[in-house]
């Protein structure tokens, strides 16, 4: 079997690490990387931290208005369906190389199998909400991470091809834990932090950094705390903060964003994670951190429904109460499945 996959950004480098390992042990997988995370922080240290082959094209889209990008995207990965002619197109998630990798395949009515299908926050204001809903309704093999997501697609229609495989990051989280327990904690001794005495933060969302009245709120908290925040910036939020002339306070570490094996340190030696990623909510979950999600509505609702995550928006009292009071459930009920949804991923595919 003939595969190619489409990936673009960090969260989708995680879920392809899964994926590429059982597909390459049975067939034949071409990795697309359109470069929508170009620098070697968000991009290159990721393949390395991962063990992913490198990519076998990178199409050097870089960043951009999304129509823009999406079209020069749509463009490159057609050329490359064209010539290679895979019995399958994979995509991950709700970038938009996600969408890009869903309108070439299905105008050129080669199949497409979207993996984390079902995900809706119920805010088309989104960018990645118009992506889920467009690429699950061209998809022809919709692999779930919950019954939540079940649910979502069959209220939309969408009812044939639908399976509930788990989540591809805790195949990920579990094989990145076994290397981190093997290793001492480099990044913890390099931010001179103690474990679970300082708080993670990370803030990526056009929604927040794209509107510097909601970012300011956001980063006036991570001032106003009383213990030590990291945070590593993305580039857009960077551009945002310099650009501002934002002063963090001493206990706010701003750093570089860090690659996979030390983010996960990171996270599991946290008090508390402050975000807006959907990934880092349920990392947090898996290694039983409380959450607070830096937006009005999540995806990962069961987060929020079991007691470890709450939802505080970007209003700076919110922020900082919910920090100093929040406490998690006394329960960890399993989400995502097992573990194992990789393996079930390529089964379906077969």
């Amino acid at each position: 079997m003939k595969v190619v996959s489409v990936v673009g950004a960090r969260p989708q480098f995680v879920k392809a690490a899964a994926v590429s390992r059982e597909l390459r042990a049975r067939h034949d997988e071409f990795l697309v990387h359109t470069g929508q995370h170009y620098d070697y922080e968000m991009s290159d240290v990721f393949f390395e931290g991962l063990e992913i082959p490198p990519p076998d094209v990178n199409l050097g889209v870089g960043s951009g208005p999304h129509g823009s990008q999406t079209g020069v995207m749509l463009k490159g990965i057609e050329e490359v369906l064209m010539l290679r002619r895979p019995d399958w197109l994979i995509i991950y998630g709700d970038t938009n190389s996600t969408l890009a990798g869903a309108l070439a395949a299905s105008k050129l009515s080669l199949p497409v199998a979207h993996i984390e299908a079902g995900l809706r926050s119920f805010n088309r204001r989104m960018p990645e909400e118009i992506n889920r809903v467009v690429t699950d309704h061209l998809s022809n093999l919709l692999l779930c991470p919950s019954d939540t997501a079940v649910s979502n697609l069959a209220a939309e229609g969408i009812s044939q091809n639908v399976h509930v495989v788990g989540d591809v990051m805790l195949d990920v989280l579990n094989w990145a834990r076994r290397r981190v327990d093997t290793r001492p904690a480099e990044v913890m001794n390099r931010l001179g932090l103690r474990e679970k005495s300082y708080v993670l933060a990370t803030v990526h969302r056009s929604e927040n950094t794209d509107d510097w009245t909601r970012l300011s709120h956001i980063l006036c908290a991570f001032n106003s705390l009383d213990e030590p925040v990291v945070f590593p910036v993305h580039p857009r939020a960077r551009r945002v903060i310099t650009a501002a002339q934002w002063q963090p306070k001493p206990h706010v570490k701003l750093v570089d964003p860090v690659g996979y094996l030390e983010m996960v340190a990171l996270v599991r030696s946290a008090r508390l994670i402050l975000t807006d990623s959907g990934g880092l909510q349920k990392e947090a979950y898996w290694l039983r951190v409380p959450c607070l999600t830096l937006r009005e509505e999540t995806e990962w609702v069961e987060t929020v429904q079991v007691g470890w995550n709450t939802l505080v928006g970007s209003d700076s009292e919110r922020i900082i109460q919910a920090a100093r009071s929040f406490v998690p459930a006394n329960s960890c009920p399993v989400l995502y499945g097992d573990g194992y949804a990789a393996g079930k991923c390529v089964d379906l595919l077969e």
